[in-house]
């Protein structure tokens, strides 16, 4: 815990020294809240009123971008470590007596810090844009924890798209689908009901969706359902399947 703390002080120091990269990260979901909440939300609403019972359209999609808001710190993680490993300094930390996972520990920690943080930015333009949510303290405690579950689970797969990188821009691109592709094709932006058959299909089977209307459910009300345990079985498998993945390649590659 003392190595992977003092891994967790390096990456939050590096993320304070470039400070665009980090508000860029956070600004991401923000932008995508407002050109969905002004320049789509009335024809969207007009065309979802229906599938969504009458809710209120920037009710409905905050949850939504609250979700791209957990993958949007995965390209700047991916980068980070590919970075790490290419610049030589993992070289350097493996000769010295320090746990070896405490490296990887420690970015995954200062990534949900930093997400969580851009969570709240969210939240706070939401309410400002006439977002209303009728959660109580308990429904938040048990978003917070759900979204907290997601973004470790998220993070730990772009470490492992990270090291499997050879360059930083790559691990960029390869992190993409986590950021924008699975939440555009889920459920974050339109109901279930509104999309064509395939895209359908995927986006109900595929973990964003359940974790979203988990979340819908849990701020805005209405019923959960199934969504909720199969949200947390995603997150705790893509958790499990992440730091497994990501400790492997990291111990079978000594030297980039």
């Amino acid at each position: 815990m003392t190595h992977s703390a003092t891994m967790l002080r390096r990456n939050l120091r590096h993320a304070l020294r470039y400070p665009s990269l980090t508000f860029g990260v956070a600004l991401t979901p923000v932008i995508m809240l407002v050109m969905f909440a002004y320049l789509f939300g009335t024809a969207l609403s007009a065309g979802v009123a229906g599938a969504t019972g009458d809710v209120d359209y920037i009710n409905f999609v905050v949850p939504g971008v609250l979700l791209m808001t957990l993958g949007a710190g995965s390209q700047t993680t991916a980068m980070s470590i590919c970075g790490d490993m290419a610049e030589g300094i993992v070289a350097r930390f493996r000769t010295m007596p320090i746990t070896r996972t405490a490296v990887l520990t420690g970015q995954v920690v200062g990534s949900v810090i930093l997400t969580m943080v851009s969570v709240v930015l969210v939240v706070a333009v939401g309410l400002a844009m006439g977002f209303r949510p009728t959660a109580g303290p308990g429904e938040w405690l048990a978003a917070i924890g759900l979204m907290v579950l997601m973004t470790i689970a998220i993070t730990w797969l772009a470490v492992g798209l990270g090291l499997l990188s050879k360059a930083p821009e790559g691990a960029g691109n390869a992190a993409m689908p986590l950021s924008f592709f699975l939440p555009f094709l889920s459920t974050a932006f339109v109901p279930l009901e509104t999309l064509p058959a395939g895209i359908r299909w995927f986006a109900e089977y595929q973990p964003y969706s359940p974790t979203i209307e988990t979340l819908r459910g849990l701020l805005v009300g209405g019923p959960i359902g199934h969504h909720g345990w199969l949200s947390v079985a995603w997150a705790i498998v893509l958790a499990g399947a992440g730091y497994l993945w990501s400790r492997r390649l990291f111990n079978r590659d000594p030297v980039r």
